[in-house]
């Protein structure tokens, strides 16, 4: 009888998972290889990176038997860019999986092996890739489309902040998707007849200092997310509390810690799905050739404790609103 070779594949339960490079790892000795560069920390992005992995495990890529991965972390400091993406390539990976601010550096450090990204403000407008469609060159993944959702967030905190007039914005000037998405905000904040006030920081040495100069100056804050402000992010939520300012953030790992409100994909989700597009580099296809995706979940979270400690009260058709409410 005659064995199609889907079933052979699943017979040996994924051992053979992207079979062009498993047999050329059987003849290396090798197994296929994921760079992945985290741009926080470990503990930090526990639930983007197990998303990442379930999924490979669910495609047959098991790590240790049919894949390896490599984990480098950058703790928020984007000087450490430059010299993970250099390892990589002297490692001679087959994917390496980038995020955000990563993204250049693994861009400029190769132009032959694929680069993945779970998550990128606006990867067409930091041409990243040509289009979304077709990407062209070595790069694809997902696209948080911040920007598009920035006056989204704009508008939420208005309505929760009903004497909102004065808006802080706070965003990494050395980060080129901030700096975007800060655009973004400023340009919301001036249509809603708001003014604003821009905190720039380029370290986790900047926080204190940047909030120490907005007190009397603000009545809410936009925290434009990415990885130095992800990484810090505790730290940002205590000077916030301390100064009295109610804060939206992008992810729901902000309102988890007690920040006021988020809104943005679902995180996860997006990293879930990058694992189905290394699947598809690992068995043959092109980066060029793959459409990079946009976000499908958004999640508004919000936190009750946190507006009742800061003196807010939400309406219920707000509340209603939301995804998640934290109590």
């Amino acid at each position: 009888m005659k064995m199609k070779r889907r079933d052979f594949i699943t017979l040996l339960g994924g051992a053979v998972a992207g079979w062009p490079l498993a047999a050329r790892a059987q003849q290396s000795g090798k197994l296929p290889t994921i760079g992945y560069l985290g741009a926080s920390t470990p503990s930090l992005d526990t639930q983007r990176v197990g998303a990442f992995v379930q999924r490979l495990r669910e495609l047959g890529w098991i790590e240790g038997r049919t894949i390896a991965i490599e984990y480098r972390w950058s703790e928020g400091r984007t000087e450490r860019y430059a010299e993970i993406a250099a390892e990589f390539v002297r490692l001679k990976v087959d994917v390496i999986v980038a995020t955000g601010g990563a993204i250049p550096a693994a861009k400029q450090a190769t132009s032959v092996i694929p680069i993945v990204f779970p998550v990128a403000g606006d990867p067409v407008g930091a041409r990243y890739v040509d289009t979304l469609a077709r990407p062209g060159g070595n790069i694809t993944g997902l696209s948080l489309q911040q920007t598009d959702v920035a006056s989204k967030r704009v508008e939420l905190l208005r309505e929760a902040v009903p004497a909102l007039r004065h808006l802080a914005i706070m965003a990494n000037a050395d980060n080129v998707n901030a700096l975007r998405e800060l655009g973004e905000v400023q340009a919301a904040a001036g249509a809603f007849g708001l003014a604003a006030t821009t905190s720039e920081i380029r370290r986790a040495e900047d926080i204190v200092p940047a909030f120490e100069a907005l007190k009397g100056r603000a009545d809410a804050i936009y925290v434009v997310a990415e990885p130095l402000v992800f990484t810090n992010r505790a730290r940002i939520h205590t000077l916030a509390m301390a100064g009295r300012l109610p804060a939206i953030y992008n992810s729901r790992e902000y309102v988890e810690m007690g920040g006021l409100m988020s809104y943005g994909p679902n995180f996860p989700d997006l990293f879930r799905r990058s694992a189905d597009v290394v699947d598809k580099i690992l068995r043959g296809a092109k980066p060029a050739d793959i459409p990079v995706q946009q976000p499908t979940q958004f999640d508004f979270i919000v936190n009750l404790t946190t507006a009742k400690a800061l003196g807010l009260t939400i309406p219920e058709s707000f509340l209603l609103r939301a995804d998640e409410v934290i109590e």
